[in-house]
Parts: structure tokens; C-alpha cells; sequence
């Protein structure tokens, strides 16, 4: 007989007490998993279906029995649809431009060391830590004594504000992984800065400013508190839901939020799909 055999044999079985309180912890840790998951998707899930529903009235609110005629008409209101697409605007403009602040800041703060770094460390994390209200507040304020009027441009502007924390953040957390020889060696073969920056150092930052522009996109499109202080007269989807709420809200809210959640998770899948092809081959 073996020495692992006599260790295997002699060694002492663990209790089975043991196993079972085991056994019962991995069933209550995925019930609450469970639950966790189900009271997070549990809202979009009443978005969707209300989307089929019939209303009776101007309130969406109490299912009245199925229907496609919301989905053959989702531009039916254009109030609506001008504030959705005045949101996919602000959040287009302000999400290339916070992209491009955000993501050289994040590439300075890796690479480089100055003086006040720490500094500028602290005011990427302030608007992330920041009550909105107070930071739309603040925009506001300064906007006035600026002696602008509020509207879209100073939506793009208060959006970019906040975006840009986001944006370094994520880019940020891409391009500690980076190795930073790869430039070394990509000069070292004759190839200028520029070229080593687009050939080499901007395909590996991708993936992080792709999530950083997605995460950055949908805070844009759907926020509420700092665009109701620097709107002014200016409505977007956000705003109009809202006002909605108060007079009516037609299933047509619901259907293009749906639309909104279909088209962000086929982006997401394209995206996961092209990473995985990219690292298959």
C-alpha cells in the first residue's frame, strides 16, 4: 500500500454536519441572489410589458388587456419623440467630447508624475461623490453669472462636467493593466510617437473607453436632476416623462424605453461577441 493510500484511508472524513450546513448555505446564498436579481429586474420587466398594454385612459398605469398598436405607433406623440431625441443628441455630443477630456486625463494620470497630482485625483472623484442636486445647483449658479441663458448648450455643458469623472475613472482603470514596454519597443523599431499612440497604445485603451463611452451615454440619456436646474425651457425625455406623470403617460413612454433597452443590449452583445472573436483568433 502506498503512503497517499494510508493517508487517504487513515485520514479522518469531515462530519456530515458539515456538508449539510454547507449544502443549506449555498441554497440560501442563491435565494437571495435570486431575489436580489428579480427586485433589480423586476421594473424593466413592468416597462416592457406595460409597452403591449391598452390603456383605457391617459394613465398607463393598470393593465387593461394586450395590444400592438403602441409598437406600430411609437412616434405617435411628437412632443415625446423630440425630447428623445434631444436627449440622444445631448448624450451623443456631450459623451464624444467628455471622451476625449476623459480619456487623455486618465492616460496623463497613469504615465505621467507632476506636482498636484493627488490634487487633481480629488476633483475627478468630487462629481462622483457629489449630490446631484448640489452640483446642479452649482451650474446653475454659474451659468447665470456667466449671463448665459440655460438651454441645450448648457445641458451639453453640465452633462461633459460630470461625464468626464466617469469617463477617466474607467479609462483609467484600463490603463493601469497597460504595458508601457510595448511603446518602448513599438519607437525602438523606428516608429514616431503618433504613430506608436494610434497603432499601439489606442487599440489596447479601446475596450476600456468603449465601456467608458457606453457608461457614459446612458448616464447622459437618462439624467434627470442636474438637466432640470441648467434646462430652462429646453425638455428632454428625462423632463418630459416627469411632466408626463402629472397630466398623462401614454404606453408610447414605454415603448421607446423598451426600444432604448433592446437596442443598448444588442450593442452590448455585438460588442461582447467582436472582444471574444478578437481573443479567439
Amino acid at each position: 500500500m502506498t503512503i497517499s493510500a494510508v493517508a487517504s484511508a487513515t485520514s479522518p472524513a469531515p462530519p456530515k454536519s458539515v456538508k449539510g450546513d454547507r449544502k443549506w448555505g449555498d441554497i440560501l446564498l442563491r435565494i437571495v441572489a435570486a431575489l436580489v436579481l428579480l427586485y433589480l429586474f423586476l421594473p424593466i420587466f413592468v416597462i416592457v410589458l406595460f409597452s403591449f398594454n391598452d390603456p383605457k385612459g391617459k394613465f398607463n398605469y393598470t393593465w387593461q388587456g394586450f395590444t400592438l398598436d403602441n409598437w406600430a405607433d411609437p412616434f405617435k406623440y411628437p412632443a415625446l419623440t423630440q425630447a428623445l431625441m434631444l436627449s440622444i443628441n445631448v448624450a451623443a455630443v456631450s459623451t464624444a467630447v467628455a471622451l476625449v477630456l476623459g480619456s487623455l486625463v486618465a492616460i496623463a494620470l497613469v504615465r505621467q508624475r507632476w506636482r498636484g497630482q493627488r490634487a487633481v485625483d480629488t476633483f475627478l472623484v468630487l462629481p462622483l461623490t457629489a449630490p446631484e442636486v448640489v452640483m446642479g445647483a452649482a451650474l446653475l449658479v454659474l451659468f447665470l453669472d456667466l449671463g448665459w441663458a440655460t438651454g441645450y448648450l448648457t445641458i451639453v455643458l453640465a452633462h461633459i462636467a460630470f461625464e468626464v469623472s466617469f469617463i477617466a475613472m474607467t479609462v483609467r482603470a484600463r490603463v493601469r493593466g497597460f504595458d508601457w514596454t510595448l511603446e518602448d519597443a513599438s519607437m525602438d523599431l523606428g516608429a514616431s510617437p503618433t504613430r506608436t499612440f494610434f497603432k499601439v497604445t489606442l487599440p489596447l485603451v479601446v475596450p476600456g473607453i468603449v465601456a467608458a463611452a457606453m457608461l457614459s451615454f446612458a448616464l447622459s440619456l437618462d439624467d434627470f436632476i442636474i438637466t432640470y436646474f441648467v434646462s430652462g425651457s429646453t425638455v428632454t425625455y428625462p423632463l418630459y416623462v416627469n411632466a408626463a406623470v402629472k397630466a398623462a403617460v401614454p404606453p408610447q413612454i414605454n415603448v421607446l424605453a423598451t426600444a432604448i433597452l433592446v437596442i443598448s443590449l444588442a450593442l452590448l452583445a455585438a460588442g461582447t461577441l467582436y472582444r471574444r472573436r478578437r481573443i479567439d483568433g
